[in-house]
């Protein structure tokens, strides 16, 4: 006698409906997980974008402090060219006068042009 495949064609048709389920499951599962890696990526590109802001947030906050000192420092300069200038008034407009003056009283031109082109110039010549 002849075994019926009416049976065995119901059990292929469940399994290969449970087999396209599962397929289906894992194509939304590797569409999920890429989303997730992408997100990975684009979220570390942005933190390190943040942190380059940061450390240029830092660097403009020191520049700041150091403009403050300098700026600071403005009212000590005015005010010793004042005594300078009455000290150099009391004892008369004379150039003799000053070149016998103390040491330490006569104000002197600093070469600030020469000064930074020798340093940049040690430093190309460093590099």
């Amino acid at each position: 006698m002849r075994h019926s495949v009416a049976p065995n064609r119901m059990s292929q048709a469940a399994s290969q409906v449970t087999n396209a389920v599962a397929m289906n499951r894992l194509l939304e599962k590797k569409k999920e997980y890429d989303a997730v890696a992408a997100l990975e990526r684009v979220t570390t590109l942005f933190l390190t974008r943040i942190e380059g802001l940061a450390d240029d947030c830092e660097v403009m906050a020191d520049a700041g402090q150091v403009h403050g000192q300098v700026l600071e420092q403005w009212q000590n300069m005015f005010r010793v060219l004042d005594l300078f200038l009455a000290n150099r008034q009391q004892h008369g407009a004379d150039d003799s006068a000053i070149s016998e003056s103390a040491p330490g009283e006569r104000l002197v031109r600093v070469p600030l042009d020469e000064l930074q082109i020798d340093a940049t110039n040690s430093s190309r010549q460093a590099c």
